[in-house]
């Protein structure tokens, strides 16, 4: 007997699919706009624990997201070159999602 995985919630299918590379990139620089602990990011962006840090890392690694004290507080802030960054990936999902 062969069983297939079909999420379902209040009895509508559930489309479930991995967000791409750019759409977590997106959804981490956003909340990084404003001053924001790990945690906040983390969760805003919808993310687990492990992926988390994977993105975060490298954004920070790569000068997109800055590590900033805010009286005794670590928080993350997109940096200029993250706010450029930012700006074109929303103009190429834009341009990927318009109809032909």
């Amino acid at each position: 007997m062969h069983h297939s995985f079909s999420p379902v919630w209040w009895g509508r299918k559930l489309e479930v699919r991995k967000r791409s590379w750019t759409e977590i990139t997106v959804d981490i620089l956003e909340v990084a706009l404003v001053p924001s602990n790990k945690m906040r990011i983390m969760y805003k962006s919808n993310l687990n624990f492990e992926r988390f840090n994977k993105y975060f890392s490298d954004l920070l690694r790569k000068g997109l997201i800055v590590e900033m004290d805010n009286d005794g507080r670590r928080v993350y802030e997109a940096t200029d070159r993250g706010k450029n960054l930012l700006e074109v990936l929303r103009k190429a999902q834009e341009i990927f999602s318009e109809e032909p």
